[in-house]
């Protein structure tokens, strides 16, 4: 199954739908900022009253003049102080007429100065020594200061509890229950008229719409169905590599299904309070019963369905609970209740078998990715909005983009317009459609800065590969070699198969490690020596070699026998629990033979191309000069030199 027609993501924001359209997450916004305009309302009143208490209060205090100690010293000895008030080492009063004049103080006479720590008692005694009335205040801060410090932690207490409340509030209207519903479920609800997909606008496998359009059907017309004795599939499980449009399925059931749609992935069910996700599970599943006919939808299954018990030490307690509540709500449905579980997953491998057995996943939809017809549809569906130049043929593209998901083939229509926009072009030309598989499959291409020695080698190296894909019969054709760097490589030899391949014959396979070690040999026989530029292909060849040698059969000492080799298991505990099933003299036969098959391809190859030495120096000078060399340049530079397929 591939990525099919989505609506542009501009005019779903423009409907008030996309991601954010699900659960009613506008009333949450709404009641959120409700809550906290109030509260901002009574935090702007309440600086407003304490400013005018301040205000109030500074009215209130007449005018001081500041004098030194020294100064006011000298005034009570010259009698010019007539009253004076102590509050701590604050020191306030009044001075006499004269006093006023000669100290320069306005009216009314008032002042202010501060003693020294140690004075108290000595200006006391001065104070009554020259007769001057003396008055004291205590030191506490005026009424409003203290019922403002007093007030101040209940204050932030409420504050808390305001925004806590809003918090929940948000919560509760997204589906995630009220102050004390931590377990409530937190699917998104969909309407079918919430949804702007359709099965019409799913491009690709037509298998599985027609698994899907069946169960659509059935929640329509449930009646039909039950006269005939039918029951509906209480599960259906959708399988396959990512971008395959297992989530854009579901989308297309939401809004063809015309009944309740409960969105929720796997991950969401978890969380770090114990029983959470047994609670949810048990939340979501009475929902859906309530409104039955109903489509519940668990996208990454995997999440919360890997098997029981695996690994070392166990598995995860809560996350095996959650999946023993899923297995006992799914088959604990009453017949009249016509709840759906759609469920996808990337992983089918690590989920509990108790969870795939009939009576809960009863069908299982597997997408892969897509044919070359399929590519051709998806791309028509992407590129509908795209103006696309008259050279671009969609047949051709559809042609060389095998292994493309859905999402890729978006993508690279996607990228294709961008690289149109920044070339100033009007139409998306083939041009931007070849750069932008190539950006998909190898990397944008970067500045290199070889030196002339590297850029002769990675010619002679690319010049190898596309040699040997261009005079192999066997091969995969070949459509162009570049020495641009792209991604990590410094070079790309880029072959595309004729036809779609299901079945690998052993001359195909050894045509491919051939060229694999093309570019190593190209180095050897021009330089006398080989670079580390050929690991990857390496790497490549000897994976490939194993396979033909251990898992297919294709070596005559070995036999017909299947000895699984590194075999990778997704659980730990059961990798290492797993013992060899051959001896050690198999295991040092396998790689004997790995080794004689991997060194009979290389001598072959070695031959053809020492055999074709002038055309490998022709197409490695063609290369150096022009960087990119499509097929037909190759055909034109090699022309009366080889002749393409025979070696």
């Amino acid at each position: 199954m591939n990525q099919g027609r989505e609506r542009d993501s501009r005019e779903e924001s423009k409907g008030g739908r996309g991601r954010g359209w699900i659960g009613g997450a506008g009333d949450g916004k709404g009641t959120r900022n409700g809550v906290w305009e109030k509260w901002l309302i009574f935090v702007w009143l309440s600086l407003a009253i304490l400013l005018v208490l301040h205000w109030i209060d500074e009215r209130e205090q007449p005018h001081h003049t500041v004098l030194t100690y020294s100064e006011f010293l000298r005034a009570i000895e010259e009698g010019h102080v007539r009253e004076v008030t102590l509050r701590g080492q604050d020191v306030r009063g009044r001075l006499t007429e004269a006093g006023r004049e000669a100290l320069e103080v306005d009216e009314p006479g008032s002042f202010e100065t501060v003693r020294p720590e140690l004075a108290g008692e000595a200006l006391l005694q001065e104070l009554q020594e020259f007769d001057i009335d003396i008055a004291a205040e205590p030191v506490e801060p005026p009424w409003w200061q203290q019922m403002l410090v007093r007030a101040l932690p209940f204050l932030l207490l409420l504050a808390l509890l305001v925004w806590f409340w809003g918090r929940v509030q948000q919560r509760a209207m997204a589906g995630g229950g009220g102050p004390f519903g931590f377990g409530k479920s937190t699917a998104k609800r969909v309407h079918s008229e919430d949804s702007d997909t359709r099965m019409d606008d799913v491009a690709g496998s037509e298998n599985a719409k027609k698994e899907i359009i069946e169960v659509v059907e059935f929640l329509k017309n449930p009646s039909h169905f039950k006269e005939l004795g039918a029951q509906i599939p209480r599960g259906i499980l959708m399988m396959g590599p990512p971008g395959t449009g297992k989530t854009l399925l579901a989308r297309a059931v939401a809004g063809e299904a015309g009944v309740p749609f409960f969105n929720i992935t796997g991950s969401e069910f978890i969380e770090m309070f114990v029983g959470m996700g047994a609670s949810r599970v048990r939340d979501l599943f009475r929902r859906a019963k309530e409104e039955a006919p109903s489509v519940v939808f668990i996208d990454e299954l995997d999440a919360i369905g890997r098997s029981r018990g695996a690994g070392m030490g166990g598995g995860h307690d809560e996350r095996e609970q959650t999946l023993n509540q899923i297995l006992s709500e799914m088959d604990g449905f009453e017949g009249d209740e016509s709840v759906v579980v759609l469920a996808a997953t990337n992983r089918p491998d690590v989920l509990d078998k108790a969870l795939l057995r009939p009576g809960r996943f009863d069908r299982k939809i597997t997408l892969e990715n897509p044919h070359r017809e399929a590519r051709r549809d998806i791309l028509k569906v992407h590129t509908k909005s795209i103006p696309l130049a008259d050279d671009v043929d969609l047949d051709r593209l559809a042609a060389g983009t095998i292994g493309f998901s859905g999402a890729e083939l978006r993508n690279l229509a996607n990228e294709a317009a961008l690289f149109a926009g920044r070339r100033g072009l009007k139409q998306v030309d083939w041009a931007c459609f070849s750069d932008a598989r190539d950006r998909i499959l190898v990397g944008e291409t970067r500045e290199h800065g070889l030196s002339d020695r590297d850029r002769q080698i990675v010619a002679y190296h690319e010049s190898g590969h596309a040699l040997l894909a261009y005079l192999l019969p066997k091969a995969d054709a070949l459509e162009k070699v570049t020495v641009i760097p792209r991604g990590r490589a410094l070079g790309v030899t880029a072959q595309v198969p004729e036809e779609e391949r299901y079945n690998f014959s052993e001359s195909y396979l050894r045509a491919k490690i051939a060229v694999m070690f093309g570019g190593r040999l190209a180095e050897s026989i021009v330089f006398n020596e080989v670079s580390n530029g050929a690991e990857n292909d390496l790497r490549e060849a000897t994976r490939l070699a194993r396979r033909m040698v251990a898992h297919w059969g294709m070596s005559e000492r070995i036999g017909p026998v299947s000895f699984p080799q590194h075999q990778q298991e997704v659980f730990l505990g059961r990798e290492l629990g797993h013992e060899r099933e051959h001896s050690e003299s198999t295991a040092a036969a396998i790689d004997e033979e790995i080794r004689k098959l991997l060194g009979d391809i290389e001598a072959s190859a070695r031959e053809t191309l020492e055999k074709h030495r002038g055309a490998l120096e022709t197409l490695a000078e063609a290369l150096k000069e022009q960087e990119t060399l499509e097929v037909e340049g190759i055909r034109e530079i090699l022309k009366g030199k080889v002749q393409e397929g025979q070696a």
